[in-house]
């Protein structure tokens, strides 16, 4: 299949640091890629990719300070998709919203897997005005707040299998991985690791959105003993920060979409403590992959039984349901029914 990949530009595909929708682009074109398909990437010039790269703007709007328009590029970008529309069987969008009023008579299939939250009041509106639009969610949980949105599927994030090695032994620490952010809850995981006594060690970074939050609230905790603050990193450093800790802390205190850093923890072996909001019961396997608790207090319960858990079935249970390939597979599935163009072959899928 002839198959476009409309990313945002904010960061590049796949990000230097953080960036999950950008990361996930990235694994799904490269997989795609593999399994043998026509794929143009629209996305920023600093992307690296095997497919065709159409170069939107010469670097990420993230990293590019002359920038403060952040609008503009990405109303170029579908300036020059609509110039190729030609090229494509089908059009997968990664940018919320802006390409609904162009594709709605482009006569070319496409579909826009929605990466954020939905439960913002002016989505609502917007999604019945376009009710032939078809969306993806990344759970199921993501849905609720507009259950009446054309949807066409739910297809759970995917990581490549070799990306983050398996570790069979931890080093005796609790990780946390992401932003900080109040939604994220790093206060509620500071307190969690100090009451268990293990240290944690937090690799996060710090959005100016989010910077009162993290002076007021997280920058006085982290002068406790045991608990170690290292700042955002790199792909390349995940392997080890995640694989050697005992157990991943994930006490989000909002509707969380999907939680990429989960299945990165899985990938390693490392079992997740995850409280149960938004798509975590979705993702954790209770007992299996880790534990799924309602707050502090069953966290610190759920710590006590973790050496019970299996770090080579926590890497099984990543290899069954969260690779790339099992992502790429399902979202070819989704471009099929759209286009009507069926598989080589049939695809034998266990659910």
């Amino acid at each position: 299949m002839r198959i476009a990949q409309v990313a945002p530009l904010a960061e590049a595909v796949p990000p230097l640091l953080y960036g999950g929708t950008e990361r996930i682009v990235s694994y799904l074109t490269e997989e795609l890629v593999a399994l043998g398909h026509e794929v143009t990437l629209f996305a920023s010039g600093d992307s690296r990719t095997t497919a065709q790269l159409e170069a939107v703007i010469p670097r990420a709007l993230r990293l590019d300070a002359s920038v403060r328009d952040v609008i503009a590029p990405h109303i170029l970008m579908l300036s020059r998709l609509q110039e190729r529309l030609g090229e494509f069987d089908v059009v997968h969008f990664h940018t919320d919203y802006l390409q609904l009023p162009l594709m709605r008579s482009a006569g070319v299939p496409f579909l826009t897997t929605l990466h954020g939250r939905l439960d913002l009041p002016e989505l609502a509106p917007l999604m019945r005005a376009f009710p032939e639009a078809p969306f993806v969610s990344i759970s199921d949980a993501q849905r609720r707040p507009l259950p009446f949105a054309h949807w066409a599927g739910t297809v759970h994030h995917g990581l490549p299998a070799a990306l983050l090695p398996f570790s069979p032994r931890d080093r005796g620490y609790l990780a946390f991985l992401g932003r900080i952010s109040p939604e994220k809850g790093p206060d509620a995981a500071i307190r969690i690791a100090r009451a268990t006594g293990l240290p944690l060690r937090i690799a996060a970074k710090v959005d100016n959105a989010d910077r009162a939050y993290f002076e007021a609230v997280v920058r006085p905790l982290l002068d406790q003993p045991g608990v170690e603050f290292i700042g955002e990193i790199d792909e390349m450093q995940k392997a080890e920060f995640l694989g050697g800790a005992a157990a991943l802390l994930f006490p989000i205190q909002w509707p969380e979409p999907f939680g990429l850093v989960m299945i990165e923890a899985m990938a390693c072996g490392t079992p997740v403590v995850a409280f149960n909001r938004g798509s975590v019961p979705e993702v954790v396997e209770e007992g299996v992959s880790g534990f799924v608790v309602e707050d502090e207090t069953s966290a610190l319960a759920a710590l006590r039984r973790i050496g019970a858990i299996d770090r080579a079935a926590v890497r099984r249970a990543f290899e069954a349901r969260f690779t790339a390939r099992r992502m790429a597979e399902d979202y070819l599935a989704l471009y099929r029914r759209l286009t009507g163009v069926q598989a080589a072959r049939p695809l034998l899928r266990v659910a």
